[in-house]
């Protein structure tokens, strides 16, 4: 295992309060290396953080990485089969048409 993809598995697996469930799958193509993470559902607010917070950190962290070995270092997260984003919803005034907002006018 590479140590970019060795850090981004320690890390996420110290937060995840699933471990086992944690994946990682590394690819290499020309824009550099992409890191694959898949987590518990339960794990995925702890992942992200606070408006993203965490995940920019592990980003950083991983392109830091990448420059010590000459590469560039992509972090992708993949959203979990049975996520709990909540679905968006549209009201009322947002799915007017153009014509019925014009007329309002």
């Amino acid at each position: 295992m590479e140590p970019d993809q060795a850090f981004l598995e320690y890390a996420v697996k110290a937060l995840a309060e699933h471990p086992e469930s944690v994946e990682t799958t590394r690819t290499i193509d020309q824009m550099g290396v992409l890191l694959t993470l898949t987590v518990h559902p339960d794990d995925m607010g702890k992942i992200i953080g606070k408006s993203g917070k965490t995940a920019e950190a592990l980003r950083i962290l991983l392109r830091v990485i990448g420059m010590k070995g000459n590469a560039r270092v992509n972090l992708k997260i993949n959203e979990p089969v049975g996520g709990k984003r909540a679905p968006i919803q549209l009201n009322e005034q947002e799915s007017k048409t153009v014509d019925q907002v014009v007329e309002e006018l």
